[in-house]
């Protein structure tokens, strides 16, 4: 018998619930994978509450992991016992083992270690295509990261500065700022104490930046909007204070012609192709050495509801790995 986190109902992390759960042997296609490693991202928070909902309860959360496979059904092709493998997107990594099919998994290479690969796989592939698809980064550019010392803001920071832009990131205490200015940001605003977007004018001559990649949410609409210059893009791509409500698109006509994009992972993944280019981009950057993971903190799998209390109560830096 395995181990995995379920939920009964929507709520609090308190319907976090360890359980026994019998995992069975891969049927056709599938491969039976072992965690050595799992993944924590907002979006697991947005399942439990019920923000993003799953259908009918009980759900083993999770959305990214690491490990190797165990055994390989009839008709898997390119996959084998024993690989080592990550994937982003696929619900249930909150387990000891799993069943799955081939379609999201990625070989990783044996110079990333599976804590790496776990806290990597979702939070750097959303880095890519927000660098490289919502708003290609071009050198010369000046940025605005929000949340820059998160799982995600961290990643994309060294990646935008790898790709020879300059970054302006937004955090929440002078502890964050500094792990930010660690990892490559330029200017560093707190946000509790500062205006973000009067800053932004006075970092850019007035300019305002071309992009403003945003995981905050309802909070930080009106920042990031009046931090853009004329024509540019304000990326929304997460909810950490809630979702934007009643948004008027005629704002963006009124605040210089801007462009808004709401992306998603899946659709950046949505097949094999751009899986393995996306994948393959970030393994290679991070293989490189010019991005490095930051994993903030480790949590046993079975203590994953205080994973859960941090995250939201925004006590994390860097990635969330829990430990199977």
């Amino acid at each position: 018998m395995s181990k995995a986190i379920r939920i009964h109902a929507h709520g609090e992390p308190e319907e976090l619930k360890w359980e026994d759960v019998d995992v069975g042997d891969p049927g056709p296609g599938e491969v039976r994978l072992r965690h050595t490693a799992v993944g924590l991202n907002f979006i697991d928070v947005y399942q439990r509450t019920g923000l993003y909902p799953l259908g009918d309860l009980p759900k083993t959360l999770g959305m990214e992991g690491a490990g190797v496979i165990e055994a390989v059904g009839d008709g898997v092709e390119g996959f084998a016992t024993g690989d080592r493998v990550g994937y982003a997107m696929g619900l249930g990594a909150y387990s000891e083992a799993r069943l799955m099919g081939t379609d999201r998994l990625v070989k990783i290479p044996d110079g990333i270690d599976d804590a790496t690969t776990a806290a990597m796989m979702l939070q750097g592939m959303t880095a890519r295509y927000l660098l490289k698809s919502s708003y290609a980064v071009q050198s010369g550019d000046t940025i605005l990261v929000m949340a820059a010392a998160g799982g995600v803001g961290l990643i994309l920071t060294q990646w935008a500065k790898h790709l020879g832009a300059t970054v302006i990131g937004c955090v929440g205490s002078e502890e964050k700022a500094e792990l930010a200015k660690a990892h490559g940001c330029d200017h560093t605003i707190l946000y509790k104490t500062e205006n973000i977007a009067e800053r932004v004018r006075d970092i850019t001559d007035g300019a305002g930046v071309p992009v403003s990649y945003d995981s905050i949410g309802q909070a930080t609409v009106e920042a990031s909007l009046d931090s853009l210059a004329p024509c540019g893009t304000f990326v929304t791509f997460g909810n950490a204070s809630g979702p934007i409500t009643d948004f008027n698109p005629g704002v963006l006509g009124l605040k210089g012609s801007l462009y808004l994009q709401r992306p998603t992972l899946a659709t950046y993944t949505r097949n094999r192709e751009v899986l393995d280019e996306c994948a393959g981009d970030l393994i290679d950057v991070v293989s490189s050495g010019a991005v490095k993971i930051t994993v903030g903190q480790t949590y046993p799998l079975s203590e994953t509801a205080q994973a859960h209390r941090d995250l939201e109560a925004r006590n994390t830096t860097g990635s969330t790995v829990l430990m199977p």
